[in-house]
């Protein structure tokens, strides 16, 4: 049974990742709103009905992108040591997210939906269930150590704080590089996103010049404008 129970999971996993390509196939060919449900079952190879067994809509097939990027940044932060601080907890989550070919597609589906209003709304809403989730992961550390007190505007503030990080890194990077998914310029999303969280660790009370970017970031920029001479 735990062996059968498993490959169900596992085809269930790929099924779900098929539609989500296949969602993202027809995205970068067809653009935003260009493409429906029927598209992208026959693109997956499912039926229309399976396609709803997974999502509700194309937006949340799209946004399952988002979604999991985040739920993976969660795993990471719930592996961290229990007595650690959980702004330090969250910044390390983020690092172990942040190299390139992890961030690549959420980078990627942040571009192709900057002009739709629909598709836009939807990442936010992954943004904003995110946030509850680290309210909720954080509300737990705290329940696990023995005489704390579970602050709610703490936890609240705090996660709210983390997620606009996040978003004000990936707004500043499309700002600066564009649709450009190049490795330098997804190396600028990384630092960008450190960088965030750093300012936030700090209590922003250093802020960088907007004219002197830290060296890690004008590094990946430079090499950035090389690739793109």
């Amino acid at each position: 049974m735990p062996e059968l129970l498993s490959r169900r999971e596992l085809n269930k996993a790929a099924t779900r990742q098929a539609i989500t390509d296949a969602a993202l196939t027809l995205l970068r060919a067809q653009g935003p709103g260009n493409f429906t449900v029927e598209d992208i079952a026959e693109s997956a190879g499912i039926s229309r009905r399976t396609f709803f067994n997974y999502f509700s809509s194309t937006e949340a097939a799209l946004a399952s992108m988002t979604h999991g990027f985040l739920d993976n940044a969660l795993q990471q932060f719930r592996q961290r040591p229990a007595d650690e601080p959980i702004l330090e907890s969250a910044r390390a989550a983020l690092m172990q997210l942040a190299d390139p070919m992890t961030v690549a597609p959420l980078a990627e589906l942040f571009t192709l939906t900057q002009d739709n209003a629909v598709l836009s709304r939807s990442e936010l809403e992954a943004w904003d269930h995110c946030t509850e989730e680290i309210i909720s992961a954080a509300r737990e550390r705290f329940a696990g150590t023995p005489g704390a007190v579970v602050d709610e505007l703490y936890l609240r503030a705090l996660a709210g704080s983390v997620i606009s990080c996040g978003k004000a890194a990936m707004d500043v990077w499309f700002a600066r590089c564009g649709a450009d998914l190049s490795p330098a310029s997804l190396a600028v999303l990384r630092q960008l996103l450190i960088d965030a969280m750093g300012h936030l660790g700090s209590g922003f009370g250093s802020p960088v010049p907007a004219a002197s970017p830290s060296a890690t970031s004008t590094t990946a920029t430079t090499h950035l404008n090389k690739e793109r001479l």
